[in-house]
Order: C-alpha cells, then sequence, then structure tokens
C-alpha cells in the first residue's frame, strides 16, 4: 500500500510527458519538474470532484431533522453516519497522492525511501482513525434508533434494556471494527503489534464498562418497585441497602478481572507472576498484614448487607451527631448531616461501636419536649391547650400523645410532653412547634406560673 501513490504518480508523469513532450521534464518548483506539477494538480482535481460526488449522494438521501426521526427507511441515517467519515478519507488520500510525486521527483535514494514510508504511515493511521470514526457514527445513529423504537414499546424496555443495549453498542462496535480491519489495512509490523494489543486492551475495558452498565441496569431494574422516598421505606431501605453493597462488590471483582486481563497481555508481568506464586507464602503473610483493614471494611460491607444494622436513608446519630445514611460503598458510609455537612465513616465503625439508629424498624418516631414551669400552674388547663396545639399541627401523625409531671425540685415541677410523628424530619419540626406555642400559651395566660425564686424577708 506504501508504494500505490509513488507508482500512481510514476504513471500520470509519464503520461503528461508522453502528451506534452520534452517541457514537462524542465524544472518547475525544486527537485519537481512540470509533469509532476501536473501530476499534483491532477491529483487535486480528482480529490475535489470524489468530494463533490460524494456530497452530492449524502445530500440526495438528506432529510430535514424532523422528517429523519420520523423516516423508517436507513438511508437516510447511513448518509448521516458516513457523510463527514467519507470526506475526511477523501482529503486524507488525496493528500497522500499529491506529496506522492515529491517521491518520484527524489528517484531512488534513502531520502525518497524515508519520505514513501512516512506517507503510506500516515496514509494508513489516518484510514485506521477514519475507520474507527464510521463504526462510533454507526452505532450512534444505532443508539438514537433504539431509543425511538423503545419509546413507542415497554417502559421497562425503554428506560433500562434498549439504553443498555445502545450504550453497549456504541462501546463495542468501533473496537470490533478496528479489531477485523486491522489485516485489511496492511499496517507496518512495529505499528501492527503494538495496534493489535492496544485494541485487545481497549476491548478488554469495553467489556468492562459494558458489564458496570449491565450491573447499573440490573440495579436499577430491582429498585425500580420500591420507591425509598415513599412515608414508610423500611422495606425499600432494606433492599436499596443490599442492591448497593453487592453492586459494589460486583463492582470490584470486574475491576480486578478487567485488571487481571489487561497485565496477562503482557509477558513480562506473566513472569513476575510466577515468581510471585513461588514465594506466595511470605507474600501472602506480608499482604495478610497490610490489608488487615481493607479485608476488614470489605467483610463489614457483607455484614451490613446482611444484617442491615444501618441501610439507605436511615436516621442515626453518629459521633454525637444527627444525619441520614446517604452512600454505602465497599468501604465507608457517608452520613449526610441536618446542616448539610458530610460523615465518612469506615463500613467497621457500624460492626464495632455503638451508635443510634432511629428508624431500624419503623420510620415513626415518638418526640418529647420538657418544659419547666412554676408549682401554680394548673396542669389540667395546660393539657387542654396542649390538645389544641397538637391536634391543630399537621406535623402530629395522630398516633398518640399526653402531657405529664415527670419531676420536680424545690422551685419547680418538670412537664413532660409525648408525641408521634411519621419520621425524624416530622418529628424535630413537631417538637419545636410544640415548645414555642406551649410557652407562648403560658407567657400570656399564666405569667405568674413560670419558673420563679421566693424569698421571704423578714425584718429584724
Amino acid at each position: 500500500m506504501q508504494s500505490m501513490g509513488p507508482e500512481a504518480a510514476a504513471l500520470l508523469e509519464g503520461w503528461l510527458k508522453s502528451l506534452l513532450g520534452s517541457s514537462a521534464t524542465a524544472p518547475a518548483i525544486g527537485s519537481l519538474n512540470w509533469a509532476g506539477v501536473g501530476a499534483v494538480l491532477i491529483f487535486a482535481a480528482l480529490g475535489l470532484a470524489a468530494q463533490s460526488i460524494a456530497a452530492a449522494i449524502v445530500r440526495s438521501g438528506a432529510r430535514p431533522r424532523a422528517d429523519l426521526d420520523a423516516d423508517p427507511t436507513v438511508r437516510p441515517h447511513v448518509g448521516r453516519a458516513v457523510g463527514k467519515p467519507a470526506y475526511s478519507l477523501i482529503w486524507i488520500a488525496t493528500a497522500y497522492f499529491m506529496a506522492a510525486p515529491l517521491v518520484v521527483a527524489l528517484g531512488p535514494s534513502a531520502a525518497a525511501a524515508t519520505l514513501e514510508r512516512m506517507l503510506g504511515d500516515l496514509l494508513d493511521l489516518g484510514s485506521f482513525a477514519v475507520l474507527f470514526w464510521v463504526c462510533y457514527r454507526f452505532t450512534s445513529v444505532l443508539d438514537e434508533r433504539l431509543q425511538r423504537w423503545g419509546a413507542r414499546g415497554d417502559r421497562l424496555a425503554h428506560n433500562l434494556l434498549l439504553p443498555l443495549i445502545g450504550r453497549s453498542l456504541r462501546i463495542l462496535l468501533p473496537i470490533l471494527g478496528v479489531i477485523f480491519a486491522l489485516p485489511l489495512l496492511d499496517l507496518p509490523d512495529r505499528y501492527g503489534r503494538l495496534v493489535s494489543k492496544g485494541t485487545s486492551i481497549l476491548l478488554i475495558i469495553a467489556l468492562a464498562l459494558i458489564a458496570f452498565q449491565a450491573v447499573r441496569t440490573l440495579e436499577r431494574a430491582l429498585l425500580l418497585r420500591f420507591d425509598i422516598h415513599a412515608p414508610d421505606n423500611l422495606r425499600a431501605r432494606k433492599v436499596h441497602t443490599q442492591v448497593q453493597v453487592i453492586g459494589r462488590a460486583i463492582d470490584a471483582v470486574i475491576s480486578l478481572l478487567a485488571l487481571a486481563s489487561i497485565l496477562m497481555l503482557f509477558s513480562e508481568v506473566r513472569h513476575v507472576g510466577t515468581s510471585l506464586l513461588a514465594s506466595a507464602g511470605i507474600v501472602g503473610i506480608v499482604a495478610g498484614v497490610a490489608a488487615q483493614k481493607p479485608l476488614a471494611n470489605v467483610l463489614a460491607g457483607f455484614q451490613i448487607a446482611l444484617a442491615q444494622p444501618v441501610r439507605v436513608d436511615d436516621v442515626v446519630i453518629v459521633e454525637g451527631e444527627w444525619g441520614r445514611i446517604e452512600e454505602i460503598t465497599l468501604t465507608y458510609v457517608m452520613v449526610h448531616l441536618w446542616d448539610d455537612r458530610r460523615l465518612v465513616l469506615p463500613l467497621s465503625y457500624f460492626i464495632e461501636k455503638p451508635f443510634q439508629n432511629w428508624t431500624r424498624t419503623s420510620s415513626e418516631l415518638l418526640g418529647s419536649v420538657f418544659v419547666w414551669v412554676d408549682y401554680t400552674f394548673p396542669v389540667e388547663e395546660g393539657r387542654a391547650a396542649l390538645k389544641e396545639i397538637i391536634e391543630a399541627s399537621p406535623r402530629w401523625d395522630k398516633r398518640f400523645w399526653n402531657l405529664q409531671v415527670t419531676d420536680s425540685d424545690a422551685r419547680t415541677m418538670q412537664l413532660r410532653v409525648l408525641a408521634t410523628a411519621a419520621n425524624a424530619s416530622q418529628a424535630f419540626d413537631l417538637r419545636c412547634e410544640i415548645r414555642e406555642k406551649f410557652i407562648a400559651h403560658i407567657q400570656e395566660h399564666h405569667p405568674q406560673s413560670l419558673p420563679q425564686v421566693r424569698a421571704n424577708l423578714n425584718p429584724s
């Protein structure tokens, strides 16, 4: 393929010399004679003609975007995919042939051989890049067609299965196209081995990416029926936690398999692996000691997935902070605190240390409010006022409330108000509302019953 350009240039120059006679051999530009300049111009004209013909073919099948979406035929979509790569390939080939007369002008020399080899390599690499581009654009069009087809069908297929197929084809087909086309490109050995190993690595990475996407798709399919934002989301939180942890474990296995497959492509790494296996005892001990903490976290992840002391969206008190479990990975748990800070804790924390889980069995909570008043406060009247406050609040879930005197000292008595709410956020807001309105009631109707200090002054 590398000699195709110089051979065509030599034939064309010979034809021009026979047509123009001795004037064609006169020097024109540098080492080029007029026959060489004519060959360059003819190649440029052929390139322009090929570009015009290709553009006309593409335009003949072109459609407006709205009509293209509704067109069931394949031709306009193929034209849209092939058009720009075809133009690029035409001009790459044109540039190659236009430079070929320089090789002829240099004659049989080392410089001519070097230039010929360099032009052939550039043509091969350019063709390789255009082929990759064509495959990518074809898969993009195919992905769009799958999306439109799925939009007319089942919701699950549209949202999950067809996007997975489209993305997988978009990743895999260009690489497979390049692999199958490599023999046709006739690359030199020094480039062929490099490109072959590179495409093998890309293929392994592509398969790993498809496996990751398949895991995400399976997760979404499993979680479709479990709304974690529902008021009673206990079952949903259980499933979300299990799916998240198991999904991260599968991701880790896929990553390890992909990395091992890539390393096995290199013979040097295989030799290193053999020598490491010979000393597996020592390496195993060192690795076991070094990886004790990470392995403990991984095992803790499986314990959390099975026993579920915490789940995604659980309300917890950890390290004296109130927050929700936002994310559970294979190594850490992300807690979203009430003031939008994030507390990152290792998984082993929830196995080894005590913590509070307010939503372990249900999201419903019993909130408490404590108020200190004077002994003159009428408790029954306060209980009636509290009944109006609580029953008028939309945050109360209508399960239970009460008011009790739970403690007393020399100056005051302690009133404890209990009220239920559907979840932790509602319970906090309900407690604040009760506290504000009950204190306001005492200030307005019984200001003398606020805590006060009594003293008897005896004149003497």
